[in-house]
């Protein structure tokens, strides 16, 4: 069922869908999470801060409690402090400190039971840097170009498919001849229509409009592809359906023109039931087509 489905859709028109459904979501999702609701963080810990802005807090800390050695100094650093991180931030900013603000900092160490000594070469976070572009400029870019990429690929893959296709594929071969009566028939139809079917033609469904002289549309006609068997392309097509469309009528009626190989075969007749009535396909064999107004007569020719 979802092979039928790619096949009446068609895979370009898949794979179109895919990328505009991608662009929409990356769009969509920078207007939305970018401009129109845009995240807005709150009630941050000071553990959660920037390196340098979690600094300047500790070091406000250690002011603090040099005026007062009562201070309860875990009420003021919050929660989620690990030992790790006070001692390496205190060891860093105590290697570019001064001699009264390191005094400071290692009395805010002691009070915590850190052992914690100034080094030459701590790390340190860079500050931020100024000019540049702006974060949010910078994600629009990013987003550009993942959208290029993605659209430039699916170009190239749509490309490449075109390429790939078998050489042996002909354009389907159809017209509208001049309308003649057949052997045994008392009279011309309205119109007379051709349709040839080569190997390769995987998109075969030629239809044809009916009108009066006049040009006023009646309905429609057509052949297309039922069913194919095998792998691989060129798709082996193994019944093909006709179809006769009246707009005075309700329905359309169809009947499936098979091969020696699907009409013997009661899986595959079974499974092309609901289309329509199986016709065993053979040179000269003729399929009536009957609706409330119209009645179509077709004749495969050759095989």
């Amino acid at each position: 069922m979802v092979g039928l489905v790619i096949e009446l859709i068609g895979r370009k028109t898949l794979i179109g869908f895919g990328v505009g459904l991608l662009v929409g979501l990356l769009l969509g999702w920078m207007l939305l999470g970018w401009l129109v609701f845009p995240v807005k963080w709150t009630s941050a810990a000071p553990v959660d801060l920037h390196p340098g802005y979690r600094e300047l807090y500790l070091d406000l800390v250690a002011r603090a409690y040099a005026a007062d050695r009562n201070l309860d100094i875990q009420r003021f650093l919050g929660e989620r402090w690990s030992s790790d991180q006070l001692k390496e931030t205190l060891q860093g900013m105590m290697s570019k400190a001064g001699p009264a603000e390191t005094k400071r900092l290692q009395a805010l160490a002691q009070a915590l039971n850190l052992q914690v000594a100034p080094t030459g070469a701590a790390p340190q976070a860079p500050p931020p840097k100024k000019g540049g572009l702006p974060p949010l400029l910078q994600i629009c870019l990013l987003s550009l170009l993942l959208i290029l990429v993605v659209g430039g690929g699916g170009y190239l893959f749509l490309l490449r498919r075109g390429r790939v296709r078998p050489s042996k594929a002909q354009p389907t071969v159809s017209a509208t001849v001049e309308p003649t009566a057949w052997a045994g028939e008392a009279e011309k139809p309205m119109a007379q229509f051709t349709a040839t079917y080569v190997l390769g033609d995987d998109y075969f469904d030629p239809s044809f409009s009916i009108e009066t002289e006049t040009g006023e549309f009646l309905g429609e006609c057509g052949i297309g592809i039922s069913e194919a068997i095998g792998v691989g392309d060129p798709k082996k097509v193994t019944a093909f359906e006709v179809w006769l469309f009246d707009k005075n009528d309700i329905r359309t009626v169809t009947k499936v023109l098979m091969s020696d190989h699907a009409y013997n075969d009661e899986g595959l007749r079974t499974k092309l039931a609901p289309k329509g009535e199986p016709v065993l396909a053979q040179p000269g064999q003729t399929i009536d087509l009957e609706t409330a107004t119209l009645r179509v007569r077709a004749r495969v020719l050759e095989m």
